[in-house]
């Protein structure tokens, strides 16, 4: 089996997962638009956008680092996954205790000052099945390092189906009880109706039937740790850690900042309506994650062989091409899509299509963080995870500092395009220091016309064609053509290869 078929082949199983089970999720998004006002939908954003920054700190950059390690140790694996888990164990229930302990006055500082027991209870939902998602990490890398893909992938719809299943049951199955079946009115005196705590409790469920189902990995791993393996770890994943953290930050901060700068029940609005605006882009985000399951544990594992820098520039090549491909299908088809955010009435559907113009960067953004993953290949396999430190934390002052300005002005306008900004920073430093440091034959001229031919595809569809969907697909078919015919040589030399 050629290296790059097995690349493919294990990406696509990651992929096909992970895109099977956001489509699932994908389906409360329309649910959630509908049952929910803005305000409300506002308010759900924030917390997932803190949720995204904790995950980071409970992780603590022990996944990249178990992966690094089990390199370098191959005969030592068994002690690098002892580490790796006793590390996330730790800090999950040190984060556990303290939110408990701690729980009414973070709940009022993030409800703007203002006590509220369902803030209380949202946060303790939170801190339950962040704990779990995060013991759950490691079992996880494991899975992908012992090239199980096919469990992971039925652990990861396993999760995501009894999230749909249970929102579903409260949202609509217990409503429906109760009108039909009157005697279960004594029963059900608890049931709240359109209470938005029941998607947290639906997560916590879902996040804690996943680590139960995880107990095989689990029972394999022992609470041991040795010192001078986890004195070397941590050195390591202390970087990879403020690197994710400041990754974060360019991702969801400003999400929990809009709040913040803008007062009152306008900056929640604001929210909502950018909350279920990104959730279109949530295809190329999708193609992302799948990307990242597959290629980290892939560029690790073959590091060593000869012709590794040229294959990781190839794998780039196509990576661009296809993320650029999603950008404008997205873009072009989005007259449709756009009813997945139709809002409960005339007024909420006006507010949440108001958004609708910024979907387009938000795709850019996400093909640059995607060309950024790529990229961070090289201070990864070098050990010099401080590059990650200082390239993510750049891109997290400058997110920091535009935020400050162009959010209170321009609200999740100016956001989206701090964004973008971020990852543009990101990208050149990267790629910059990591051509002088471990160099690889990325074709960025080629790379870059992608990137800028789709770009202005979109902007035709959006600013000229006014989202015209028969226009905006030929023009999409048109590209698809041009990139076959452009490719065709290397494609057909790539097959030859593989028979």
């Amino acid at each position: 089996m050629s290296v790059l078929r097995k690349f493919a082949g294990q990406t696509a199983i990651y992929g096909l997962s992970t895109i099977i089970a956001r489509l699932i999720n994908f389906v409360l998004t329309p649910i959630f638009v509908r049952q929910f006002s803005t305000a409300i939908y506002g308010i759900f954003t924030q917390l997932y956008s803190w949720a995204a920054m904790i995950t980071a700190v409970l992780a603590f950059g022990m996944e990249t680092t178990f992966f690094r390690y089990l390199q370098k140790h191959e005969g030592d694996k068994q002690k690098v996954l002892n580490n790796t888990f006793t590390v996330t164990l730790f800090l999950s229930c040190l984060f556990l205790v303290t939110v408990f302990l701690f729980s009414i006055p973070i709940a009022t500082w993030l409800n703007d000052g203002t006590y509220d027991h369902d803030y209380v209870r949202y946060v303790r939902y939170f801190a339950i099945f962040l704990a779990a998602d995060a013991i759950a990490i490691i079992p996880f890398a494991q899975l992908r390092a012992d090239g199980k893909a096919v469990r992971f992938g039925l652990l990861k719809l396993v999760n995501v189906t009894a999230l749909v299943s249970i929102n579903l049951l409260f949202l609509f199955g217990i409503p429906l009880l109760l009108e039909y079946v009157p005697s279960s009115r004594a029963y059900l005196t608890w049931y709240r109706p359109e209470w938005l705590g029941y998607v947290f409790i639906a997560n916590l469920i879902a996040s804690l039937l996943t680590l139960l189902l995880l107990l095989p990995e689990l029972l394999r791993i022992r609470l041991r740790m040795d010192r001078k393996l986890m004195v070397d770890m941590l050195s390591y994943s202390f970087p990879v850690l403020v690197a994710n953290i400041s990754f974060i930050i360019n991702e969801h901060l400003d999400k929990i900042a809009i709040p913040f700068l803008i007062s009152g029940d306008e900056g929640k609005v604001a929210n909502g309506i950018y909350g279920a605006v990104s959730r279109i882009a949530v295809f190329l985000s999708i193609a992302v994650q799948a990307f990242r399951l597959g290629a980290e544990p892939f560029f690790f594992s073959y590091a060593k062989n000869d012709n590794a820098r040229r294959v990781y520039a190839l794998i780039m090549d196509y990576f661009v091409i296809a993320m650029v491909m999603v950008m404008v299908g997205i873009s072009t088809n989005i007259e449709w899509l756009k009813y997945f955010i139709e809002g409960e009435d005339a007024e909420q559907q006006a507010l949440y299509w108001s958004g609708l113009h910024i979907v387009p960067i938000l795709l850019l953004g996400y093909v640059l963080l995607g060309v950024y993953m790529n990229l961070s290949v090289w201070y990864k396999l070098t050990d010099q995870t401080r590059f990650g430190l200082y390239i993510s934390g750049i891109g997290a002052l400058v997110t920091i500092v535009f935020d400050l300005i162009l959010i209170p002005r321009y609200s999740y306008v100016g956001a989206v395009w701090v964004t973008v900004l971020a990852y543009v920073v990101m990208v050149t430093l990267s790629y910059l220091w990591g051509q002088q440091r471990y160099p690889i034959p990325y074709r960025v001229g080629k790379n870059l016309a992608y990137i800028g031919a789709g770009a202005t595809l979109c902007w035709l569809q959006f600013v000229v064609f006014d989202r015209h969907i028969v226009v905006g697909n030929l023009l999409f078919l048109g590209f698809v053509v041009t990139a076959a015919l452009v490719e065709r040589k290397t494609l057909l030399a790539i097959w030859h290869q593989q028979r």
